[in-house]
């Protein structure tokens, strides 16, 4: 996974409010979950503001990086978890980080790249990627930068779907059922077979 440095600072005032006023100064509230957890068990935020500027390049990307946040002086290596946009303009609102390190899985979703020519679209079918990404589990220095699957293989009206996958140290989480890819029949290839059965 590629790596990519952001600075933030801390932020003390957490109201409405103070949220409004830090997004009209160009900056995006942002938390990053850790290790601590409260008494309930449940994992406790370090809340802070990261310059739009600084984040438009790990939102805005195809990509997925692995965000050596500075905050303060304080380094955190964190993945991205969760975006909030605003419904009607877009604007990103919040950004939620999770700290990883070197031993903890994380789960994360992988782009998927489609490697070769498949048959189906040689007979004349068009191919569908059903899914952007897959999710997977694994330490994150054993995370690829995104998953190839070859479609080489891949007949008119025939699927390929995340169960008949795997790829060496991941972890699958996506459901096995999930179709990725399948190739559909156009109404040239329709006629074509049709010709061909005559």
């Amino acid at each position: 996974m590629k790596e990519i440095n952001v600075t933030g600072q801390k932020r003390t005032d957490l109201g409405k409010k103070a949220s409004k006023l830090a997004r009209k100064e160009g900056l995006i509230p942002c938390n990053i979950y850790g290790e601590k957890k409260d008494e309930n068990g449940a994992p406790v935020a370090m809340s802070f503001v990261c310059p739009m500027s600084e984040l438009r390049k790990v939102v805005y990307t195809p990509h997925i990086y692995v965000v050596n946040l500075n905050i303060d002086g304080e380094e955190h290596k964190a993945v991205m978890k969760e975006l909030q946009f605003h419904p009607v303009t877009d604007a990103l609102l919040h950004v939620d980080f999770y700290e990883v390190n070197e031993e903890k899985p994380i789960t994360i979703g992988i782009p998927v790249k489609l490697n070769g020519l498949a048959q189906g679209v040689r007979d004349g079918g068009r191919i569908n990627l059903s899914i952007r990404k897959i999710n997977v589990t694994a330490p994150y220095k054993a995370i690829p930068e995104h998953l190839d699957i070859d479609v080489t293989n891949l007949q008119l009206g025939k699927s390929i779907k995340v169960g008949e996958l795997s790829f060496e140290g991941l972890t699958l989480a996506t459901p096995a059922e999930v179709v990725v890819c399948s190739v559909k029949a156009t109404r040239a290839s329709r006629s074509a077979a049709a010709a061909a059965a005559e």
